[in-house]
């Protein structure tokens, strides 16, 4: 009988671990160095966000908190109401008028605003004499005080005296009551919103116009193209984010326009009939003639959410827009295809 040893196999040696070197002791400059260099980027951007904290999130949360309780200008804070001020804004027939007058100002003043700003932008790109002066120009009406435009405006739309009344007199047509009427006292306001704000407009458009490649004009100049098919095939696809940029901008200033129907009227909030009143100018009646602070403060949190919803509708449109170019052309097949290869062939 035998006996058998077995035998671990053997395995080559790991080497032992060195020791992880001791971290050396730092002096204090170099400690206050370090902590110079993980922290001092910290403190340069703080600045921003306390300001924005202060003036911006505390006081939307504040008024969310006024618009919860029955909260008068003078004797303050009332009883807690939850909800109850927010049923009341929107069972308000007066605040579905200052909603429809709102979208029909914005629609008046958003859409040939665009229009002309981008038709602005186009003109100035081109190599025009003195560009410099021209495009200076087009910015002075947004440096302009608005109480300044509203006065001239309100001349200018006077409905015996002004020069639109004359020259309709001229013509044999009778005068326009721009400030009785509804889509004429709405179309005299997005007059003055379009005067102002499409040659800032216009200026962020030419600054994305730029900053496209020559060479791309030039080839496509090459290949035939004339200014107008350029302008579409090229300009337009190219600014896209920058027409987004501007479309929400011009939506949130449209939604909270008040400078211009208050001093277009500075004796009513809106109108005798409240023909041209506003969401903001609702809000303002709300809150110093009515002073009734809790239902303002909850007409501005309703304001809120339709700018957060007109938002997200531009979000979801500009996506769409981009998946739908974002898809590849399919390649045609079959005898036309096959026809229309051998035509272009020959």
């Amino acid at each position: 009988m035998t006996s058998s040893t077995l035998t671990k196999p053997s395995h080559p040696s790991t080497p032992p671990r060195s020791p992880k070197p001791a971290k050396p002791d730092l002096t204090f400059k170099q400690k206050l160095a370090r902590f110079d260099y993980r922290v001092s980027p910290y403190l340069y951007i703080a600045p921003f966000f306390i300001l924005f904290a202060l003036i911006g999130i505390f006081p939307i949360a504040y008024t969310l908190n006024v618009s919860l309780y029955d909260w008068h200008l003078l004797k303050g804070q009332g009883d807690f109401v939850g909800l109850d001020n927010y049923v009341s804004v929107l069972t308000d027939p007066f605040f579905w008028n200052a909603f429809r007058n709102t979208i029909s100002i914005f629609l008046l003043s958003a859409i040939p605003q665009l229009i002309i700003a981008t038709g602005l932008a186009a003109l100035l790109d081109q190599a025009l004499r003195g560009k410099t002066f021209w495009r200076m120009s087009i910015l002075l009406p947004y440096i302009v005080a608005p109480v300044a435009v509203a006065v001239i405006f309100a001349q200018i739309f006077n409905q015996y005296h002004g020069p639109v009344a004359g020259l309709l007199e001229a013509f044999g047509l009778e005068p326009i009551r721009w400030a009785f009427d509804v889509l004429p006292s709405h179309f005299a306001i997005a007059s003055m919103v379009n005067w102002r704000w499409t040659g800032y407009n216009a200026l962020i458009l030419l600054a994305a116009m730029q900053a496209i490649p020559r060479d791309v004009y030039e080839s496509a100049a090459l290949d035939g193209a004339n200014k107008i098919r350029r302008f579409w095939s090229i300009t337009v696809p190219m600014i896209r984010p920058t027409l987004i940029f501007v479309v929400i901008t011009s939506t949130i200033g449209g939604l909270q326009i008040f400078t211009e129907p208050k001093l277009f009227d500075g004796r009513t909030n809106g109108g005798s009939d409240r023909q041209f009143q506003t969401i903001v100018l609702y809000l303002y009646e709300l809150a110093f003639p009515r002073r009734d602070f809790g239902r303002a403060s909850a007409t501005a949190w309703i304001l809120f959410l339709i700018i957060i919803l007109a938002g997200l509708i531009n979000f979801a449109i500009t996506r769409a827009i981009r998946t739908a170019d974002a898809k590849p052309v399919p390649i045609a097949s079959g005898p036309a295809a096959a026809q229309r290869a051998k035509g272009a062939a020959s």
